[in-house]
């Protein structure tokens, strides 16, 4: 890094406009890039408002550009610079970095996948390049990383070691830790978690992630704060409901969470029936190669994740909480596309780190569940035997504040 008085002059003046890079794998319609980049160009609802951000595009880098590609459109339209490299884009074309915020968004466009089958999104190489500018140039700037921080828990970890080495603000994560819930409840500070189910659906290594971070930002809140995860297990098809037999999940915590979704299918969307598919053999004629993650957290608490394709359409958890009589349970609501309003309120928090320099909540968060997708996976490999994770003892303290959107 450069010295206090070469960083100093390189910084922005006191007041004015932030400046923001977007670095990301496509722009395209309805890809994370064109929800989230969107909003910055022209604004997004906020509780009842139209909030245009203080903030203004000068730069973009784009790593593929199909045929459908808004990238050039867009840069036209809003008068910002697509550069063919991540350093020239930070740099906006010159000699030293030139924003004030880095919005890196690596979901969609054509990777590989690897055995696992997650997709390699070059999430961390993005990140690293951006990181190689702030220390060539003496300056670093608040971060925002779309969804995972990466597909591999030791380069995720290693991006929040870098943030916290050149002491810029990262912040990183899905949608739905920050959405409504129907209803608009959370767990109480330093409650006890008995247990816990989260039900989701759509494939692994992108729904799933939604679905365990959903979780945990609910889950973190218990007594002591987050302590880490001490073991996985990913087990699949008719496993799940042998599973449920031998109480390794609770079908009274199935019951609540299915409670919350109105999507259920099966006889609902058949003939109109009403049922209750917590019961009976009615899920497993309908859920489509069901699959359960199982978290046995290093505090002792325990939780599950059923992903049921086939079944419903929402996200919805239930959590047995010591000393209250009724299940809590609620639905993460997720907005239709093509407005998908649920990405205003995960921009309004990477808004606001931009503006303010202060991240909302730990990114601890989103690297844990990394560690915990990437392990169930590997457990998954292995067999769908039981997997020890010693390198998911992560520790953080939850915000007080619970930061989902109310209004």
């Amino acid at each position: 890094m450069r010295s206090r008085d070469q960083a100093e002059a390189a910084a922005p003046a006191s007041g004015a406009r932030k400046r923001l890079a977007i670095i990301t794998t496509v722009w395209k319609y309805l890809s994370h890039a064109q929800h989230m980049g969107d909003r910055f160009l022209v604004g997004y609802p906020f509780e009842g408002t139209w909030r245009k951000p203080p903030i203004d595009v000068v730069s973009l880098y784009v790593d593929q550009k199909p045929d459908d590609d808004q990238s050039e459109e867009r840069a036209r339209s809003f008068g910002f610079k697509v550069y063919p490299t991540i350093g020239e884009a930070l740099r906006c074309g010159g000699d030293k970095l030139a924003v004030d915020a880095v919005l890196i968004i690596g979901e969609h466009g054509d990777y590989p996948r690897n055995e696992k089958g997650q997709i390699l999104y070059p999430r961390y190489e993005f990140f690293r390049q951006a990181v190689d500018v702030f220390e060539a140039d003496g300056r670093a700037v608040p971060i925002f990383n779309d969804k995972h921080l990466s597909y591999s828990f030791q380069k995720a970890k290693t991006m929040v070691e870098l943030s916290r080495k050149l002491g810029f603000p990262l912040l990183a994560g899905s949608s739905l830790p920050v959405t409504w819930r129907r209803p608009s409840v959370d767990l109480p500070l330093g409650a006890v978690v008995e247990d816990a189910l989260m039900v989701g659906v759509g494939g692994s290594d992108a729904m799933d992630f939604h679905a365990l971070e959903a979780m945990q930002c609910v889950l973190e809140r218990r007594k002591g704060g987050e302590t880490g995860v001490k073991q996985v297990q990913m087990i699949e098809g008719d496993a799940v409901w042998r599973a449920a037999d031998e109480g390794r999940w609770s079908r009274k915590l199935l019951e609540a969470a299915l409670s919350r979704s109105d999507s259920l299918q099966g006889l609902t969307v058949e003939d109109g029936r009403t049922q209750n598919l917590a019961v009976g053999d009615e899920i497993k004629r309908i859920a489509r190669k069901p699959a359960a993650y199982f978290l046995s957290y290093a505090d002792g608490a325990k939780a599950t994740l059923l992903m049921l394709n086939g079944v419903l359409n929402d996200y919805n958890l239930a959590v047995k909480v010591q000393g209250r009589p009724d299940i809590l349970s609620t639905q993460f609501l997720l907005p239709t596309p093509p407005n998908v309003a649920y990405s205003a309120n995960l921009m309004n928090h990477a808004s606001r780190m931009f503006e303010t320099g202060r991240a909302a909540y730990p990114v601890d968060r989103t690297m844990l569940v990394c560690g915990i997708l990437e392990s169930c996976l590997d457990s998954r490999m292995n067999g769908q035997s039981p997997l020890d994770t010693p390198h998911l003892a992560v520790r953080y303290e939850p915000p007080r504040e619970s930061l989902f959107a109310r209004r």
